[in-house]
């Protein structure tokens, strides 16, 4: 069996059996095609390939500087693929089970202030198409909280800007009905009406919402890099996805309950959602002093609590 074949198998495994979305198949289905590339470098292949020889790959990784989440991730992928190999009865055994993934402590997301966020949005250039798109665009991505993934997704017809709302697919082809600000209508209705129709072209018909100055629908890798120059501008530190976690810590630095930041974000584990909690964020910290009964400024004013133990 070629390496070809055995990708196409077990990208059609991932999506059958497994029900990975697209884009999570693509980046399994990349991460083995450089594994079975470095097995035949050395000689061997993924028939009998055992866990010392995983671990030789992995190392390899790390020396080229992979971090440790990267390393994690790859060993699940492995476990992943070598339990398709079982069970199309390629091999006996899955040697990715044998290998130890490293042990990661969870990383806080990092936030942008409001200030902040202000001075990246206004800091993207108005007199162009592409400009009145990007604004447009990243208001959306912080207005909604979505991923980048999700916001070059969208297409025309997700888009209620009347209603003041937006269907948004989500992981997993979770649908989602997501509430737009009045900054996120008003510079998507001036994209809608002052930028797309310039952008469209007549030999691309596409029904994407944000295009590209092909008329074809932006990239991620697009999105990627305007961000970026923005950023660069604004003299803001952060990524794409830094919006999305700053959506969802001015949410409940404003009041928002976990609950509902949970499902406009579109997690399916409310735990997932409870990092944006953390107490370390000034924010919240003073929120949490100011309006709760028993913050340090309310506590202020009653009995003393010394004396009692810690739960």
């Amino acid at each position: 069996m070629t390496g070809k074949t055995l990708l196409r198998d077990y990208d059609a495994h991932l999506g059958a059996v497994l029900s990975l979305a697209p884009l999570s198949r693509e980046s399994y289905v990349s991460a083995i095609s450089r594994l079975l590339g470095w097995l035949e470098e050395e000689g061997k292949n993924p028939f009998s390939a055992s866990d010392a020889d995983l671990v030789d790959y992995l190392t390899l990784r790390f020396e080229e500087g992979s971090d440790k989440h990267t390393i994690a991730k790859l060993v699940s992928i492995m476990r992943s693929f070598f339990d398709f190999l079982v069970s199309e009865e390629y091999r006996q055994d899955n040697p990715a089970r044998m290998v130890d993934a490293p042990k990661l402590g969870r990383s806080l997301p990092s936030v942008l202030s409001i200030e902040e966020v202000e001075a990246f949005l206004n800091a993207i250039p108005l007199e162009t198409p592409e400009g009145l798109r990007d604004r447009a665009l990243f208001e959306l991505i912080y207005s909604a909280g979505l991923r980048v993934s999700e916001a070059v997704g969208l297409s025309a017809g997700s888009l209620y800007l009347r209603d003041g709302i937006i269907r948004v697919t989500g992981k997993g082809s979770k649908q989602r009905v997501i509430p737009l600000g009045d900054e996120a209508r008003k510079w998507i209705g001036r994209y809608l009406t002052d930028a797309r129709p310039l952008l469209a072209k007549s030999f691309h018909p596409t029904d994407a919402l944000f295009l590209s100055r092909r008329g074809t629908p932006l990239s991620r890798k697009n999105v990627w890099k305007r961000f970026k120059q923005f950023s660069l501008l604004a003299g803001v530190d952060g990524k794409v996805h830094t919006l999305r976690h700053s959506f969802a810590t001015h949410l409940l630095a404003g009041g928002a309950d976990l609950r509902s930041v949970q499902e406009l974000l579109g997690h399916s584990d409310i735990s997932t959602t409870q990092i944006y909690t953390h107490i370390d964020d000034p924010t919240l910290r003073n929120t949490h002093e100011q309006f709760h009964p028993r913050g340090s400024c309310a506590a202020s004013h009653d009995e003393s609590s010394e004396g009692y133990p810690d739960v």
